[in-house]
């Protein structure tokens, strides 16, 4: 993490809202591994898996615009404290949880907790950060959630196998508290709320940017690579312990691997887009490299016996760890790094089309309700395949959906692409 990006916390509304983003991502990261310690538990289907993701997903779509229009309007402060005690709610339902429709049920909470503290903390962060700064307000503020998702996965995965839920739920719901008391005590009262009604964004400015070919080709991009991706981050999991038995510390091991991967590359590669542009062919190779990861998850049934084990020794316990840990390690590496090359690339695209209206934040929830359509989507049917055919064939499919965005992409972006150099830019007057 940059100094700059910790010097930052010297000013007490940025902790407050860093506390935001450490809170949220930390509890993701865990629950995702306790969703894999769950389908073990009851024996799941992959249908049910599916929901697991699906639930979540469903309540994020259909709130993220309505609740967007709400905190660029209303007291944001309020928003973010009613998230956080939410989201205590929702730990303290996992802990009684007793059957998969109990898990459904709570999944459906916690989405609408976390798209409370994700909606509203990045809006305040735009709101109250200096003009002059904003870029490293906001940058500084993904990077601390990017180290909570990551301290989320060996944090969480270590109390899940070590402690069990209730003392992981009790771990999460104090961190969570913390952050509650930061954000009432240090965050101004009515951070934000200046926009007018009238002013938040309507159909017509979202008629207007998918009027731009660009956008188009990002937002149907989207629409498919997410069915494929988000099957892989609930699906992957559950696959490592359900048919490897692969500890829930080994398996934070495993996504802690990606993600420190795409830490680590993510800058490098930002301003390699920067210097040379054409971002849709960054985005294009990111989404490719990301295919050859997913096909290569189901590699770790043939490498499970082919691999002589490895006993590592940590925190006084011994993993045993096969040749299924180590591909499935590589290849969630592989796919931290494809996420590094399309991730920067993407999230300049569409600001980038924005400007053109100046709607940025409209062309954000765009970016945001193309990829919560395949969220909604890709957990169940990948779950439904692999019920019907096999595991490893699941994510051949979604492999298979991930090809097919790529291959959408590269042509409608060249297109789109060319298109825009020929033609004159709009004016926001326009």
């Amino acid at each position: 993490m940059q100094f700059n990006s910790v010097a930052l916390l010297r000013d007490r509304e940025f902790a407050a809202l860093a506390g935001t983003a450490f809170a949220r991502s930390q509890a993701y990261s865990t629950i995702l591994i306790a969703l894999a310690l769950y389908a073990d538990l009851f024996q799941t289907s992959g249908f049910v898996e599916g929901l697991f993701g699906t639930a979540f997903a469903l309540v994020q779509l259909v709130i993220v615009l309505p609740l967007g229009r709400k905190v660029d309007t209303g007291n944001a402060k309020r928003y973010l404290l009613a998230g956080f005690l939410l989201n205590v709610c929702v730990f303290v339902g996992f802990v009684f949880v007793s059957n998969p429709a109990h898990v459904v049920l709570v999944r459906m909470v916690q989405g609408l907790g976390a798209s409370i503290l994700w909606i509203t903390g990045a809006t305040v962060i735009g709101e109250i950060s200096p003009d002059a700064e904003q870029g490293l307000w906001l940058g500084s503020y993904n990077q601390f959630a990017s180290f909570s998702s990551l301290a989320g996965d060996l944090l969480g995965g270590y109390l899940l196998y070590a402690h069990g839920f209730s003392t992981t739920y009790v771990v999460l719901s104090v961190i969570t508290l913390g952050a509650f008391a930061l954000v009432f005590v240090s965050l101004r009262d009515n951070p934000g709320g200046r926009k007018d009604p009238e002013e938040a964004g309507g159909v017509e400015t979202f008629r207007s940017l998918l009027g731009l070919p660009m956008l188009r080709a990002l937002v149907g991009f989207r629409f498919l690579f997410s069915v494929g991706k988000m099957a892989v981050i609930i699906f992957l999991p559950i696959y490592a312990r359900t048919t490897f038995g692969i500890s829930a510390f080994a398996i934070g091991w495993i996504m802690a691997g990606g993600k420190l991967a795409k830490a680590l590359t993510q800058g490098f590669v930002g301003n390699l887009t920067d210097r040379f542009g054409r971002e849709h062919y960054f985005v294009a190779t990111g989404a490719f490299l990301y295919g050859i990861g997913t096909a290569a998850i189901p590699l770790a049934a043939y490498a499970e016996g082919r691999i002589d084990p490895v006993s590592v020794a940590f925190l006084g316990d011994t993993q045993v760890l096969g040749g299924a840990f180590f591909t499935l390690f590589a290849a969630f590496s592989l796919l931290g790094i494809a996420d590094s090359i399309r991730l920067p690339a993407s999230m300049s695209l569409f600001v980038d089309e924005g400007e053109q209206y100046d709607s940025v934040a409209s062309a954000m929830s765009l970016r945001s309700v193309s990829w919560k359509i395949g969220q909604v989507a890709g957990p169940v049917l990948v779950g439904t395949t692999m019920d019907f055919v096999s595991t490893e064939a699941g994510f051949v499919l979604a492999a298979g959906f991930i090809a097919v965005a790529t291959a959408g992409f590269v042509v409608t972006s060249r297109r789109a692409d060319a298109t825009r150099s020929a033609a004159p830019q709009p004016s926001p007057g326009d």
